[in-house]
């Protein structure tokens, strides 16, 4: 198996692992306001986290910079905490024209990137061409993702529109428990 194709692989794994669940939660709640016809909007949201943690897993795993792990690991929760907490507003209020929730991806997928680095530099060799496995990871990362989101969409399809729940309970339910779990994780990760 090529370096890139066992990368590849490692990254859909990583980032599906339910072990992991913080990266599934987080894009939970950053889908999970969206429905099938918003598509082009997701589609937005999820490439500006691309870009975000794109850059820093480049970053970190080429040592060019350096934040330490349990920092890294209580960020990534706050950031599903604001991710939630914004759904629960969302409810409420529909965004006009600029949305800050793409924002706030790119820079939170900044900090998820830092999170990824730390599983691959583990796995990484010193001294090696590491470009193959980073962009193989990467893409891992990408695809799992999508499937994600295309897991997302699917149960918020069965309950919104078949099972006639009103997607506002469904949001708030969910983010609620998202909430919830992810501020669990912020105290059990506090790095001070």
């Amino acid at each position: 198996m090529s370096n890139f194709s066992l990368f590849f692989r490692l990254g859909i794994e990583h980032i599906t692992d339910l072990n992991g669940i913080d990266h599934i939660l987080f894009i939970l709640a950053l889908c999970l306001r969206y429905v099938f016809g918003d598509w082009k909007k997701l589609l937005v949201l999820v490439t500006a986290f691309t870009i975000g943690h794109s850059i820093t897993l480049a970053l970190s795993t080429l040592n060019m910079i350096s934040v330490p792990r349990a920092l890294t690991e209580f960020l990534i929760a706050v950031t599903i905490i604001i991710a939630a907490i914004s759904n629960m507003f969302f409810v409420y209020r529909e965004e006009k024209g600029f949305r800050f929730i793409y924002v706030s991806a790119l820079l939170f997928g900044l900090i998820h990137g830092l999170g990824f680095s730390s599983m691959l530099k583990s796995m990484l060799g010193k001294g090696q061409n590491i470009i193959v496995q980073l962009l193989g990871f990467n893409l891992g990362l990408e695809v799992g993702q999508l499937i994600i989101v295309a897991v997302i969409l699917g149960v918020s399809f069965i309950f919104v529109n078949r099972l006639r729940t009103a997607k506002r309970d469904f949001v708030l339910v969910i983010s609620g428990a998202i909430t919830a779990l992810a501020l669990e994780m912020a105290i059990q990760r506090f790095p001070y």
